[in-house]
């Protein structure tokens, strides 16, 4: 950390050259600037630089520099870990920098690093365009692409990875960089899943799909007849085409249109099945969920911005959350799984997931360093709460699901969906041949691992 007097002048200037805004804890609207999704994470940075443009990045990352500040980078502070806020450090926070420009002529669409799902879905719903998204709308983009991706869309268009055309990057020595397949490609090759270890990401360029049509069923049960859905849902899953995916899932009942108001606050089962494509073929596919005795069920067409919105959680709850990639979905396993669904910790908005993978993810580019590709199911526990008091038993919750179905597990990790669990599951995310190459792409361009603060990769 530099002297108080060196400190205080450089701040002064930081002030005079941004374009945005800059906080530090004795200002108005700190306490606001600093707050993040997961209302467990409570940090208190030295600065916080909220940039306007490319060029404040690049002031913001040659400040903290100078000053010998930890610098952590904000696009949606969506991820649960908390990694977008430090303690007495530099936040640069580029939520200021949401502008989205869609080409419709060749399907592609420039975001830029501070952009929401929210602020992406809005510009390209307008043309029947769409790109695999996270599966809320506050997630933010950036974020989410670089590290892999996985969303409603997946199973139809890979992952966000895969549809990753260009990188704008601000660099540990405050240059500025493109990446693309010609330009700087082992650059672009660590962006596939690599996160932020290896700049600020100003903006990335993605390839955009026609999304003519989209449907969805929504049908609510009882935890008792979890069994039976999961099995149906697994063999609609498993002989249906790549347009069909959506998430099977226990948690309590929210007051919504698809929960009778005699299940709100009580522990339930939702299967949600997304289609591309019109509401009668999605009937046709649902019949075997729909045949078994339900409590509610919406289906019909959906705009995909209103989807996105499906699984949104309000900002100040508390978090912890996990996540495993299966081998299989056996009976066996769909036994162990509802009976962890069925201890779900309630009244909480916790969850207990089952997302389908396999089509387009696995079919995808294995060059990747996403290695999670060929696993045919996803298991999500979201412990999401309210009251501190719940923290021990919502953490022991998701601890209990990890554990319960680790027999089914193939190793493999998502690292957008856990917390900071410590080096070993950072290999478990990205590959251990992945991560040797990663650690010589960070050698490259940040040898001195100012960008640390992500499920962090260490220079060779």
């Amino acid at each position: 950390m530099a002297p108080f007097s060196k400190a205080a002048t450089a701040l002064a200037a930081l002030r005079a050259d941004l374009v945005g805004d800059v906080f530090a804890p004795e200002d108005p609207g700190y306490d606001e600037a600093r707050t993040i999704f997961n209302a467990m994470i409570d940090r208190h940075p030295a600065v916080i630089a909220q940039c306007a443009n490319a060029a404040d990045v690049v002031r913001s990352v040659r400040f903290g520099r100078d000053l010998d500040l930890h610098i952590a980078v904000r696009g949606g502070g969506h991820g649960v870990a908390g990694m977008s806020l430090n303690d007495n450090g530099l936040v640069i926070d580029l939520r200021r920098m949401h502008e989205v420009t869609v080409h419709t002529g060749a399907e592609t669409v420039r975001v830029e690093g501070g952009a929401l799902m929210s602020h992406l879905d809005r510009a390209t719903q307008p043309y029947g365009l769409a790109t695999t998204g996270g599966r809320s709308s506050a997630t933010g983009v950036a974020g989410f692409v670089l590290g892999g991706g996985n969303g409603w869309l997946d199973r139809s268009f890979g992952p966000a990875v895969d549809n990753l055309l260009g990188v704008e990057l601000v660099t540990a020595d405050a240059g500025t960089v493109r990446a693309t397949d010609q330009e700087n490609p082992e650059l672009f090759w660590a962006l596939h899943g690599g996160g932020g270890n290896f700049g600020v990401a100003t903006a990335l360029t993605l390839k955009l799909h026609p999304l003519p049509a989209l449907s969805s069923a929504l049908l609510t049960y009882r935890p008792e007849a979890g069994p039976d859905a999961v099995r149906r849902y697994r063999e609609i899953i498993t002989g249906g085409p790549p347009e069909v995916s959506g998430a099977l899932m226990y948690t309590t009942g929210p007051p919504a249109e698809c929960v009778p108001e005699h299940m709100v606050g009580k522990p339930l089962c939702v299967a949600l099945l997304t289609y591309l494509g019109g509401e009668e073929d999605l009937r046709e596919l649902a019949q075997p969920l729909l045949a078994l005795p339900h409590e509610a069920e919406i289906l019909g067409a959906i705009r995909y911005v209103d989807l996105q919105r499906l699984l949104d959680d309000p900002p100040g709850l508390r978090n912890y959350r996990a996540s495993e990639f299966l081998t299989g979905a056996p009976d066996d396993f769909v036994a162990a799984f509802c009976a962890l669904g069925e201890a779900v910790p309630v009244p909480t908005r916790t969850r207990h997931v089952l997302f389908p993978r396999g089509a387009a993810i696995a079919s995808g580019p294995a060059r990747f360093p996403v290695p999670h590709r060929d696993a045919p199911w996803c298991v999500h526990p979201c412990g999401i709460w309210e009251d501190p008091a719940d923290d021990e038993r919502c953490i022991a919750w998701v601890q209990q699901v990890r554990a319960g179905i680790r027999p089914w597990s193939t190793g493999a990790i998502y690292l957008r969906f856990i917390g900071d669990e410590g080096g070993d599951r950072i290999v478990a995310g990205l590959g251990a041949e992945s991560l040797r190459r990663l650690a010589a792409v960070k050698s490259v361009y940040d040898p001195d691992n100012v960008f640390r603060f992500n499920h962090n990769i260490r220079p060779t």
